[in-house]
């Protein structure tokens, strides 16, 4: 009996796949439209390393007893504790910065359908406005934040779903393939240049183990849901971006801040196109306020293994570990000052690319983690799933260091710092040898 009252595949599917798509795919048409409609050849590359990334993850998910510390956990058995804190350390940074682009991207929309300009100062002091409202929302515990959220993610599924099915009648295929290359890009160049934004889109495809024991027979369903879940939202992101680029001109998307609204302002009219900027700002706002309290969740977690400082642990009454949360919230109010840009797409890419680059160590540690975490699951070198876990972490390990290649050297550089840090702090941290 109490295996009905599990989820069924089909319904642990569709969870991932929203999941995943979320707010990721709001600012995706703009940047992408930089490069052209040849950015769909990107989101093929990082569709297949989402896939391998997925099955790895899935796996490692079913077969490890290290349950409580996620990606750092299962980094942990080949790299041991040090590498269990820098998986942690480095998703926790790739939250942060996350966090405050997708507070950026709501001011971009809220600009649009307000009709208004706002300078760059006032840009970074609306974002700040957002990030503390968000953090604050959070202090009541994950119950509010998360029936908030699961009425505010319908403003992004809506709009996105009717776009890839009534969008197809505003097609133009001669603005499509005017918009192919427009900005002369070589092929390698141009698919690079993409990368970091579809790859962006997926992030968090790992988090869908979490539900493992939420449905009937997680060793077979998990994934096959993760898998189905990605492969959905791929098919959603090529879609709707490439339906995007067939409506509206290159040169118009590029300089959008709210590129969806846009679209259907060139498909009905603008007040349409107000209304899906609205719904977008309230739906990205949602996934803001889960992403806050997932985030402070991560530096709780890490505090309790003894990775960041005791202040991290200490929660109020409902839940929420409010210290942390509110040392946090001073990290990304100081970055909302550090990223001004006169330019909200160049901000937005700038916190992205670092944001990409940080959340891809822990994928290349989990990588490397899988053969050892396997070994240790009892399975042996002769076992079928093993080699296939085995060629797809190695394709899924040497796709996350392209992608670490293609958000670009600064970015590189940045999240190198980032490491550093990492490394100097868990060695001022008291902790056991490994």
């Amino acid at each position: 009996m109490a295996d009905e009252k599990k989820m069924t595949v089909f319904q642990l599917t569709i969870i991932t796949t929203v999941n995943m798509i979320g707010s990721g795919v709001i600012m995706l048409p703009s940047k992408l439209a930089e490069v052209g409609t040849m950015s769909v050849l990107s989101w093929l590359v990082t569709l297949t390393g989402a896939l391998c990334l997925a099955y790895v993850f899935a796996r490692c998910g079913m077969l490890t007893d290290n349950t409580q510390n996620g990606m750092g956990g299962y980094a942990e058995y080949a790299f041991g504790r040090s590498g269990n804190m820098m998986a942690n350390f480095t998703y926790a940074i790739s939250l942060l910065l996350a966090n405050t682009a997708m507070a950026v991207s709501i001011v971009g929309y809220g600009e649009m359908a307000l009709g208004i300009n706002l300078s760059p100062q006032r840009v970074a002091i609306a974002a700040m406005a957002v990030l503390a409202i968000s953090m604050v929302a959070n202090f009541f515990g994950s119950h509010n934040t998360g029936i908030i959220s699961s009425i505010t993610v319908w403003g992004v599924i809506i709009p996105v779903l009717l776009l890839c099915t009534i969008g197809w009648f505003f097609f133009n295929s001669h603005t499509y393939i005017q918009s192919w290359n427009p900005h002369h890009f070589g092929l390698f160049k141009g698919v690079s240049a993409s990368i970091p934004i579809t790859l962006w889109a997926f992030l968090g495809l790992e988090s869908a183990v979490a539900n493992s024991d939420s449905v009937n027979d997680p060793k077979k369903n998990v994934p096959i849901a993760i898998i189905g879940g990605t492969i959905a939202a791929g098919a959603i992101y090529i879609a709707s971006t490439n339906l995007i680029q067939g409506i509206v001109d290159n040169s118009s998307l590029v300089k959008s801040t709210a590129p969806f609204g846009t679209a259907f302002s060139y498909m009905f009219n603008p007040t349409i196109g107000v209304i899906v900027m609205i719904m977008l700002t309230f739906s990205c706002w949602g996934s803001l306020l889960t992403w806050q309290f997932t985030l402070a969740e991560v530096f709780r977690s890490s505090a309790k293994a003894g990775y960041f400082p005791k202040i991290f642990r200490k929660r109020n009454r409902f839940g929420a570990p409010v210290w942390g949360m509110l040392i946090i919230l001073m990290g990304q109010l100081l970055l909302s000052l550090m990223t001004i840009s006169p330019n909200l797409n160049a901000q937005f890419n700038d916190l992205v690319d670092l944001a990409v680059v940080t959340n891809l160590v822990p994928y290349i540690l989990s990588m490397g983690a899988a053969r050892q975490l396997q070994l240790q699951a009892g399975l042996t070198t002769n076992n079928v799933h093993f080699k296939i876990t085995n060629f797809l972490a190695l394709l899924a390990g040497i796709y996350s260091i392209y992608s670490m290649y293609s958000c670009g050297l600064l970015s590189l550089d940045l999240g190198a710092g980032v490491v550093f840090v990492g490394w100097l702090l868990y060695g001022l941290m008291p902790h056991e040898d490994d």
